[in-house]
């Protein structure tokens, strides 16, 4: 038997099969360059010229889109530092609804920044200290170039809100924003509460039907509901609504019991007393004025075939949250099960129709007058992959629209905030004095990744566009920005290209926090992975 060496030191403390990293080269420059991975991921699908990544995940579902947000989050990433900056991300995403990307390959951007300055031999808490100040400046400078008279809007004028919502729009679908836009507005101003700042999101909602283009887009006041009727009745106007969550069917009572039948002539009766029962409790909703039943669970055949004779409408929705929202729509409180209706408890609609779109059938539910809480977009296109995509562009128009509701102020687009924020910044660091004026100086040639990425996504020469908008800020024309289409430097209020002012304070402040975060880091220590089967490999699944 060999000489059995005790591990001494941290290995000794720890349980075997753990890792320990430590030090500047082991564990910060390893956390930077795992942030830089992904901010270069990202970074290509910056602005509207962004190119698309093609993600398949964990369950072969395949992704074509150039949002940051689902990109990120349908890669499982692994490292620890990294996460972070994801977790930044999602943050701008469920804050704002965009920006996403800025907050990832800024955040990158910066960390670069760090490792060169950590090279030169700067301590990483001096970087903080530095970004920290750098931080609390860039929030002064933005607060500066907010452009005068937006902070008070109407939230009900479209014109003003495709103005704010353009960008957003446009950074995800390319030259469709201008048929896009309004759609979105429209719907958004439909469902608008009288106190602007309580929007929900959840009232508006996405239909997507595959088949015909983006002219066929409409919004619909009221909801969309994928599949058709239960019964014969197709078409009604002007009705009153029962909703009963429990189903639509003869129900079984709570306790078993045994039923003994000597003739068939009691069987007969038997049978007959279960029919009048259930007719009675239609009949009981039909003198309610009730036209339309809409039930959460199965209806029955002969529950059916007395809607039928009464002329009631059966719709069936199997989604209990779609079933909320149907009563949110209609007014209607949804009953447990089928029996005489209370008129209070009743809903109201203008009409409710099956109609065939595209091939598919789908039941349109419409309220046009009143307090209308929920309006449905419906979007056409011609696969499942550009609907996917076009309902991210809405949902992002909807977050804007919610952000602008809270905080209705603008600075200019297309880069030339960011310009502008690395000039002022650069004159700011060569106030300071001491170690950190370099991180600042850093932190403001970040800002450059911007319109670089930009440039390069519309296939422009980055380092002219660059210089020249440096020229024309230094000549006090601070709304200088890029003209993707013509590739020249042009003034954004012309081009009425504006960035929401609280999109922007979020990205940089959570970018800076991420990487402020990622730098603190100086020893990563895992342990050992809990045991248990390994995941085997699966197999993709065969068509059938």
């Amino acid at each position: 038997m060999g000489l059995q060496t005790q591990p001494y030191g941290i290995q000794g403390m720890l349980k075997e099969g753990h890792k320990h990293l430590s030090g500047l080269d082991e564990a910060v420059v390893k956390n930077i360059d795992a942030c830089k991975q992904l901010s270069t991921i990202t970074r290509t699908s910056l602005g509207p010229n962004g190119m698309n990544k093609m993600v398949i995940n964990h369950l072969d579902k395949l992704f074509v889109t150039s949002d940051t947000a689902t990109i990120v989050n349908e890669l499982e990433i692994q490292h620890p530092a990294a996460k972070i900056l994801v977790l930044a991300g999602k943050a701008q995403q469920e804050e704002i609804g965009d920006g996403a990307n800025l907050v990832v390959s800024f955040a990158g951007e910066l960390l670069q920044g760090a490792e060169d300055l950590i090279r030169m031999g700067l301590h990483p808490s001096e970087i903080i200290i530095g970004y920290t100040k750098a931080i609390n400046k860039v929030v002064q400078i933005l607060e500066d170039m907010v452009e005068k008279g937006s902070e008070t809007m109407d939230v009900r004028n479209k014109d003003e809100v495709i103005l704010r919502m353009k960008a957003a729009v446009a950074s995800k679908q390319y030259g469709q924003e201008d048929i896009l836009c309004p759609l979105i507005a429209d719907a958004c101003i439909q469902v608008c509460p009288k106190n602007p700042v309580n929007f929900n999101v959840d009232n508006v909602r996405v239909a997507k039907l595959v088949g015909g283009g983006l002219h066929n887009c409409t919004t619909v006041r009221g909801m969309v509901l994928k599949g058709d009727t239960v019964g014969s009745i197709k078409k009604i106007d002007k009705a009153k609504v029962v909703v009963i969550a429990g189903g639509v069917d003869t129900t079984a009572t709570e306790t078993k019991g045994t039923v003994l039948i000597h003739s068939a002539e009691q069987l007969e009766n038997y049978a007959k007393t279960e029919e009048a029962k259930v007719e009675e409790l239609i009949k009981a909703v039909a003198d309610s004025g009730a036209k339309v039943i809409v039930s959460g669970a199965a209806v029955g055949e002969m529950a059916l075939h007395f809607c039928e004779r009464y002329k009631i409408m059966v719709l069936k929705i199997g989604s209990k949250f779609e079933l909320r929202r149907f009563c949110r729509t209609t007014g209607a409180v949804a009953l447990l099960k089928l029996g005489a209706v209370n008129p209070d408890d009743l809903g109201h609609v203008d009409s409710i129709s099956v109609e065939e779109i595209g091939g598919a059938r789908v039941t349109v539910v419409r309220n046009e007058q009143g307090g209308n809480s929920v309006t449905t977009v419906l979007l056409r296109g011609s696969t499942d992959s550009i609907l996917d995509d076009l309902e991210r562009a809405v949902d992002d128009g909807v977050n804007t629209y919610k952000a602008l509701c809270k905080d209705s102020r603008i600075v200019p687009g297309a880069a030339a905030t960011e310009i502008e924020l690395a000039r002022k910044l650069k004159e700011f660091s060569f106030s300071e004095t001491g170690l950190d004026q370099y991180a600042i100086g850093k932190f403001a040639e970040s800002f450059e990744m911007i319109p670089k990425t930009l440039a390069e996504n519309a296939g422009l020469n980055a380092m002219e566009i660059i210089s020249t908008l440096y020229a024309d800020h230094a000549n006090g024309n601070v709304k200088v920005g890029i003209d993707l289409e013509e590739g020249a430097c042009k003034d954004v209020s012309t081009l009425k290209i504006w960035d929401l002012f609280v999109t922007k304070y979020h990205a940089l402040k959570y970018a800076a926090d991420a990487v402020c975060t990622v730098l603190r880091v100086d020893q990563i220590i895992m342990s050992k992975p809990a045991g248990g089967p390994g995941r085997r490999d699966q197999q993709p699944m065969d068509e059938d």
